[in-house]
């Protein structure tokens, strides 16, 4: 009963105010959806304790769903530790966000719509992660995809909004694409979509081939492979990341629920779901690395130089996304979902402070109009510099630090002790560490410090935002300083393979957390902390010490400025490459196809026919004696026509 409040809760509240929300008011509907989460949190974290600690497992049938032929599907809730986790992450959050809603969201007339539009999300996100097999996961996952539709396209007045909808919706269906591929696939070869009958089916598939796409390839690696192209779109990956950054135009919460510690994660959750198919295909391990690495280096490059505050956390969010899936290429599959875990709290700390400067700045997100906000919002100074120590994983060796310095740091140093070839993957994440740093406080110093760089009519209404919104904003900051410290030698310590138990396979971590206490170099332990504080010092250089350096460095640098702050150009590569043969394509059916061939031939026919008929009805007079006369007229032609037949 437990397991089924949870899931549906949200759920419940959503369909109540989404029918009767207007009949309800805006107070009722806000509290009737917060209340349900609230409640589905306290849940949460009962059941994380008894699945994580005590070890409780369960299988809650609710349904047969699906019977055709040889597919069997019920719809059930899959209760084990990888459940209790995204459990506590994904209503915890949610709750949070819910609450300070209520305080950002107050002065817009349809809150009862963007409540119901949140709950049915979290609804749709615990659908995913209490999957049972691929479908329903399937289920879930286009149902938070729908529900991050609505979202970010909420102000639909507005055209950018539509815009970055659309954008969303149809980037993530090329990732969908192969995604149900990869089910497709599996049902071919396992015939079957259950998640344990799949997973003690795979050790007899591995090595085997099938013909795809006219080729043989290896089945593991290709379904892999499939799986993970919907990985890709939906936690924004290089190559289909492009929706994310301009999913910023949706409502702050928003931002905050679905783009830091929810659906970008839906990516990371299904390859450790799926870890025990993944660990039997190396080669596809491999591929996840590279674009895992890769991200975390190229998302961070051009977050470093980006002026709007929420793009930069956008940024922030697929380089960190990136840690999580090189984390589960190398195996350590726990790696990633601790840290997607700690990233929750400090990545969702960081969007709510944002939205919080936000509204104290009447919707203001340039940067270079802030500063000197510090001494007016001393709570979202704090909690923002309580966030920027997490993400850049400030802490020191053997000592202690902030979340981020305990799950990310974990990952570089696993990725050393895997040897990717020439270190690639280390030095990704190394870099990518180091300009995590350069980012984070150079978004703090912008925006909180320095001289204000706005009227002074504006700067003296700048003011700290209520308590419904500055309190999620402590409780978060409470787990961006400890969530890191307390789970550390539960998730991937001493105590991580009794915690884990089946969740996800943890045979290549052992190895890796051996190599990392035993076989590192002294200064892989220390580098992490290096990149660190090289990161940290480089902005207060920049835009403390010595003010005039950012634009010196520009002007010195300008094109690499300029191939960064245009996020490599890879917008425009697409649209030179398919939004303009699209449009093109578009055009030519619509002015050749539609009006000269229809219009001109098929339309220019029955234009023909009708102006034939049109003087043909002037025949029909009603009169006896036209039809009389016809009659007549008739019989006369026919007459000639036999005389002059027959005289032949």
């Amino acid at each position: 009963m437990i397991y089924s409040a949870i899931v549906f809760l949200p759920g419940l509240g959503s369909l109540i105010v989404g029918l009767f929300g207007r009949a309800l008011g805006v107070r009722a509907s806000e509290l009737i959806t917060t209340g349900f989460l609230i409640t589905s949190c306290i849940l949460s974290w009962i059941v994380f304790f008894r699945v994580g600690f005590a070890h409780e497992t369960a299988h809650v049938a609710i349904e047969r769903w699906i019977t055709s032929g040889e597919l069997d599907i019920s719809w059930a809730i899959r209760v084990d530790t990888l459940t209790a986790v995204m459990f506590i992450v994904v209503t915890t959050v949610s709750s949070l966000v819910h609450v300070y809603s209520m305080g950002y969201m107050s002065e817009d007339p349809s809150r009862p719509r963007f409540f119901s539009y949140l709950s049915g999300f979290t609804f749709a996100m615990l659908m995913l992660v209490t999957s049972d097999n691929l479908v329903q996961l399937f289920f879930g996952w286009e149902g938070v995809g729908l529900f991050s539709y609505l979202l970010i396209g909420f102000w639909y007045q507005k055209p950018e909004a539509n815009a970055a909808a659309i954008k969303a919706f149809v980037v993530n269906r090329v990732g969908d694409f192969g995604f149900a591929l990869g089910i497709f696939g599996v049902f071919a070869v396992f015939r079957t979509v259950s998640f344990d009958q799949i997973f003690n089916a795979a050790p007899g598939v591995a090595g085997q081939t099938f013909l795809f796409l006219g080729h043989e390839v290896d089945i593991l690696t290709t379904l892999c492979l499939l799986l993970f192209m919907g990985a890709m779109g939906k936690s924004a990956q290089f190559l289909l990341h492009t929706w994310l950054p301009d999913a910023m135009e949706g409502p702050t919460p928003v931002s905050a629920l679905i783009h830091a510690a929810t659906m970008v994660t839906a990516g990371v959750f299904m390859v450790a779901r799926l870890s025990p198919l993944f660990d039997l295909a190396p080669i596809a391990l491999s591929f996840v690395t590279l674009v895992g690495s890769f991200t975390a280096f190229f998302a961070a490059t051009i977050a470093v130089v980006q002026n709007d505050i929420k793009r930069v956390i956008a940024y922030s969010t697929c380089s960190q996304l990136g840690y999580m899936f090189a984390a589960c290429g190398i195996g350590a599959f726990s790696m990633g979902i601790f840290h997607l875990t700690c990233h929750a709290f400090f990545k969702s700390l960081l969007f709510l402070c944002a939205g919080s400067v936000k509204h104290a700045m009447h919707e203001e997100q340039d940067m270079r109009k802030m500063g000197g906000l510090a001494p007016k919002m001393r709570i979202t100074w704090l909690m923002m510099i309580a966030g920027g120590l997490a993400l850049s994983g400030f802490g020191i060796p053997q000592i202690g630090g902030f979340a981020g310095f305990y799950s990310k740091d974990a990952i570089i140093e696993a990725s050393y002790a895997a040897g990717t070839p020439g270190q690639y993957a280390f030095w990704f994440l190394l870099i990518g560490a180091f300009l995590t740093a350069a980012y984070t406080w150079r978004l703090i110093l912008m925006t909180f410090h320095g001289k204000p760089r706005m009227s002074e009519e504006a700067y003296a209404h700048v003011h700290e935002s209520p308590p419904t919104m500055y309190v999620p904003l402590l409780i978060l900051g409470l787990g961006a300083a400890f969530a890191g410290a307390v789970g550390i030698h539960t998730f991937i310590g001493e105590g991580a393979n009794a915690f884990w138990a089946n969740a996800v396979v943890q045979k290549t971590e052992v190895e890796l957390y051996h190599a990392m206490h035993h076989e590192l170099p002294e200064w892989v332990h220390w580098s992490t902390f290096t990149a660190m504080a090289i990161g940290t010092f480089l902005p207060f250089l920049y835009y403390k010490l010595v003010p005039s350096l950012p634009a010196i460095t520009t002007k010195l640098f300008y094109p690499i400025y300029a191939f960064l702050l245009n996020k490599w150009y890879i917008d425009e590569l697409y649209d030179f490459i398919f939004v303009r043969p699209c449009f093109w394509i578009a055009n030519f059916l619509w002015k050749v196809g539609d009006i000269g061939i229809i219009n001109g031939l098929i339309d220019g026919t029955a234009a023909t026919v009708y102006r034939i008929t049109g003087r043909a009805v002037r025949l029909q007079t009603g009169y006896i004696y036209t039809y009389a006369f016809t009659m007549l007229v008739g019989l006369a032609i026919l007459v000639t026509y036999f005389m002059f037949m027959g005289a032949r």
